[in-house]
């Protein structure tokens, strides 16, 4: 279902909200059921659990108060501080204003569920009615509980440890956790956190006030997720954004990876000047960075995206040792140096390797949780996902795991289809060695791709060389004792070209064989520069590679779009922001027009159209054949062996 509409959270509700909410830190009550008193049987750590079973010393309902365990904590951790530690004061802000944004969102799914008029009938409810009152009450419940743990993890997790596998070990889980109503969730809630947080062996310093919190959190969060499919009731939960005003938080359906907790991953800083050869992948980088920050946070989309140059999905293919994960590394940099710049957010996230699971749904769960950051459009994402091989493998290949065909059937689904938001502000880079081993539906949906080919040129291999040893030069400057060449300076072939043009001139006709024969066909019936010359030769096209679809052609349509916008942003729009990226949606793609035009004077259609079609039949072609190819070799390669250990035998 798509989150189709965003409602905003107010500053001004949330006020009204709060004195309700900090009653909860002041006092609950809660009596435990017997069977979260005897869950201390096959515990792991039977001290704490047998200490929060006895929570209330066998008597019925107990009332705790988080606010006076939390003084408590500050006198026994700095008894001589007058003011409560910064990190002790962190969370009890935190989670007072999780209690708060819990309560506005059960208030808001009363009014969406239709629970709030049946709470005003409820003594004329029938049996049914009584059924829907008890059900929109559990779910309006579980996702108060959800919304305050999410908040609560948004504002935490930042400050805390990066391994808080310590504090999991002394964690024993939650003893339960109660929908029944939001009084009896908030409460039960709020009881053994209290009860955690006054163990005598959990907290040591302030730090670990934050590190408990933050790992408490995200417990009743897994709790609630493994119960979710048992809630009714749930659209009005699922086909929504709240976004909370004048904060980067925001809320999707149950979605557990929000933009808070999807933390940038740390990369090595590359320059693009640093990839020897590569000219097409380094072209294609560059330009997919300056589309990317042309992206507006206010109107929310991209005026690259209304020009046709915008690739929600691409992908970079070539042998091992190419330069895959530098190049990777390479636009991450780009981007995180211009958006630092222009102080936009920026979030580099990588497919994880774990994400296939041996759990059956456990991957089509994980690759939703990665795929959901792509949908908040409050900051710029770049998601590449190297050795993209391995985890959108070929579905009717032989032995391809449950988990592969998961993430396919999610990856799917989020990149065309219901799912599918684009923003203008994230891209999905695939990187392979083997793109004959990806499955044919995820290539299709790729609308940018190029060749990482690594060196090429004697002038490469001078400068791969020279990047290697100019560093022994730098520290032992007599050390090289060897001859430069006359007439080249080291690295000038490395830089950036202008525009696609230079590299793709010499491209006129295909070179893979059978696209080049249909090529001959379509020519012999059509002149290259008529319009029915490519539907001749889609046809033909079709006819040796079955797979060949209106979506190929559509590819083809966005490869040509995006060289109509296949130019340079203006230097001084970097070193001046205010010209161009600072200004409002409309104004960029005003000025975006004029250059488009500008650089479409130059340009022959017809051309275009050509070198762009032939480039991607001819890697149709080569991506169809290699995966035979390979076969073969190996099979060839298999035989010589053989007939080899045959010879040596004879001797």
């Amino acid at each position: 279902m798509q989150h189709n509409s965003t409602f905003p959270i107010k500053q001004n509700e949330l006020d009204t909200l709060r004195d309700e909410a900090s009653s909860y830190l002041k006092s609950v009550q809660w009596e435990q059921s017997s069977r979260a008193k005897h869950k201390d049987k096959d515990a792991k750590d039977t001290s704490i659990l047998l200490y929060l079973s006895k929570a209330n010393n066998g008597g019925s309902a107990e009332t705790t108060s988080v606010s006076k365990t939390i003084l408590a904590l500050k006198k026994r951790l700095l008894p001589d501080s007058v003011a409560i530690p910064l990190f002790l004061n962190q969370t009890l802000y935190a989670v007072q204003e999780g209690l708060t944004l819990g309560t506005w969102i059960k208030d808001s799914y009363y009014d969406a569920s239709g629970l709030s008029s049946l709470i005003q009938n409820k003594s004329a409810l029938d049996t049914n009615g009584k059924r829907e009152y008890e059900s929109k009450m559990h779910t309006g419940t579980a996702f108060m509980l959800f919304a305050m743990s999410y908040y609560i993890l948004h504002q935490l997790k930042p400050f805390a440890s990066d391994d808080l596998s310590v504090m999991k070990q002394k964690f024993a889980g939650i003893p339960e956790v109660s929908f029944l109503s939001p009084l009896k969730g908030f409460s039960c809630a709020m009881f053994y956190f209290d009860k955690y947080l006054s163990h005598p062996e959990l907290i040591k310093s302030d730090k670990d006030v934050i590190d408990f919190t933050v790992v408490y959190f995200e417990a009743l969060i897994a709790e609630i997720q493994l119960r979710k499919s048992t809630l009714e009731y749930t659209a009005t939960i699922e086909d929504r954004t709240y976004k909370l005003e004048n904060s980067d938080f925001s809320i999707s359906g149950w979605n557990n990876v929000f933009s808070g907790t999807a933390k940038s991953v740390e990369f090595n800083k590359i320059k693009f000047e640093q990839i020897v050869g590569n000219r097409d992948a380094k072209h294609f980088a560059r330009r997919l960075t300056e589309r990317m920050l042309s992206y507006d946070f206010e109107a929310k989309k991209n005026p690259f995206q209304e020009l046709g140059g915008f690739m929600p999905v691409f992908m970079g293919y070539g042998i091992p040792g190419t330069g895959k994960s530098m190049l990777i590394a390479a636009i991450a940099t780009k981007l995180k140096e211009h958006s630092d710049a222009l102080d936009i957010p920026f979030l580099f996230h990588p497919m994880p390797d774990t994400l296939i699971s041996t759990f059956q749904g456990g991957s089509a769960e994980k690759m939703v949780e990665w795929m959901k950051p792509m949908q908040d459009p409050t900051k710029l994402i770049f998601a590449p996902i190297d050795d993209a091989e391995n985890n959108l493998q070929e579905r009717t290949a032989q032995g391809v795991s449950a988990g592969v065909k998961e993430v396919i059937g999610v990856f799917l689904r989020y990149t065309e289809g219901a799912y599918a938001v684009n923003y203008g502000n994230s891209s999905i880079g695939l990187f392979t060695n083997l793109p004959e081993m990806l499955d044919k539906a995820v290539i299709s949906r790729v609308q940018g791709r190029f060749k990482i080919d690594g060196a090429r040129t004697e002038h490469d291999f001078l400068d791969q060389d020279h990047l290697w040893w100019r560093k022994l030069d730098q520290t032992m400057p007599d050390f090289v004792n060897m001859q430069s060449p006359d007439n080249y300076t080291f690295l000038q072939d490395q830089g950036l070209a202008k525009n696609m043009g230079d590299i793709l001139s010499s491209v006129e006709k295909p070179t893979e064989a059978r696209v080049l024969e249909a090529y001959a066909k379509a020519e012999s019936l059509h002149k290259t520069n008529s319009h029915l010359f490519y539907a001749a030769l889609y046809k033909e096209i079709q006819a040796i590679f079955p797979f060949f679809s209106s979506r190929d052609v559509r590819n083809i349509q966005s490869a040509v779009s995006l060289r109509l916008t296949d130019f340079d942003l203006e230097e001084d729009w970097f070193e001046n922001p205010e010209i161009y990226f600072k200004q409002n949606y409309e104004t960029k793609f005003n000025m975006l027009q004029e250059v488009m035009k500008a650089n479409m004077k130059g340009l022959n259609f017809s051309d275009i159209r050509r070198q762009e079609v032939v480039r991607y039949l001819d890697n149709v072609a080569t991506i169809a054949d290699t995966d035979f190819k390979r076969k073969v070799d190996a099979r060839i390669n298999q035989l010589q062996i053989e007939t080899k250990a045959r010879e040596q035998f004879g001797k």
